[in-house]
């Protein structure tokens, strides 16, 4: 199953709600959050109050894609602000095994992320863990950044391994993700997308929905 996750960093924050919604009506089924702390990324965005206003403004499952040094700090906060899904990164963790069991402690999905330079075999020993793995192609921190081609060899590994170990998680990306780039990454193997700018940055984000989707859901069927 293809799910386009809006990121709300590309959003008009003074609409959220509204702008969300539209999403939403578009066929969205998860709500992306950037969380940032100008440390691990060279960016700052929102908290745990944010999360829990969004909480009360969607019914949709919260992704939220922890960018932030020491994680296992912030994670009951986040849980308890309403998140779903929690991801973190395999560069910024030292203890990711703990991270993760600690994630799903507070009953969110568990998920890790790797940057474009950092290689699939770095999560070999938690992909029996997390219930996804989240592909950057963009180097994090900001938003509107051009796609990084390799992305989609490392999404194309990543299927490979979890059909080799018979597991399922599932397989995200995030990071210039288009209408020029949707149909490549879900052909390689990636089921849910991540898209600010192509959802929000210009024009009607339920429109803009529909045709990501509509394209994301033709290319997956030329999967071989």
């Amino acid at each position: 199953m293809i799910e386009l996750a809006p990121s709300i960093l590309a959003a008009d924050f003074s609409r959220l709600a509204d702008q969300v919604r539209a999403a939403s009506e578009g066929g969205a089924t998860v709500i992306h959050v950037d969380i940032m702390d100008g440390h691990f990324v060279p960016n700052l965005t929102v908290g745990p109050p944010v999360v829990k206003s969004l909480r009360r403004a969607t019914k949709l499952p919260l992704d939220c894609h922890l960018m932030i040094e020491d994680p296992d700090q912030y994670i009951p906060a986040f849980a308890e602000a309403g998140a779903d899904w929690m991801s973190v990164h395999q560069e910024a963790d030292r203890h990711l095994d703990r991270t993760l069991h600690l994630i799903k402690s507070h009953n969110c999905l568990a998920g890790v992320v790797i940057n474009p330079a950092t290689p699939v075999e770095t999560l070999t020993e938690v992909l029996d863990i997390v219930d996804y793995v989240l592909v950057m192609s963009v180097n994090p921190g900001f938003g509107a950044q051009e796609f990084i081609p390799n992305a989609v060899n490392k999404i194309r590994r990543l299927a490979q391994l979890r059909a080799q170990r018979g597991l399922s998680f599932r397989i995200e990306v995030d990071g210039g993700i288009a209408q020029d780039t949707v149909a490549e990454v879900v052909r390689a193997g990636a089921e849910i997308l991540v898209a600010g700018n192509a959802v929000f940055g210009h024009g009607d984000p339920k429109t803009n929905a529909q045709l990501l989707l509509k394209a994301a859901t033709e290319a997956a069927l030329q999967r071989v």
